[in-house]
């Protein structure tokens, strides 16, 4: 459910919603209306909470050594 199709994208979604969280709290001055719409973008990326991203980042990193071992037998 909340694993990618691949790491490098998974970690390109993470890195995008944490720019977009950080950019919510430092320009705050555009009004809620900017932040919340970068912070909602952001949720939309992470699919939930960060602790949501980083459970898929570790069952993208279990599905791909699955591949990886699979391959090998």
């Amino acid at each position: 459910m909340f694993c990618s199709s691949s790491v490098p994208i998974h970690l390109l979604r993470g890195a995008v919603a944490f720019a977009l969280i950080a950019a919510a709290l430092h320009f705050n001055s555009f009004g809620p209306l900017g932040s919340g719409l970068a912070l909602v973008a952001a949720v939309l990326l992470l699919r939930g909470c960060p602790m949501c991203w980083f459970v898929g980042l570790f069952l993208t990193l279990a599905k791909r050594r699955e591949k990886i071992k699979g391959a090998g037998h």
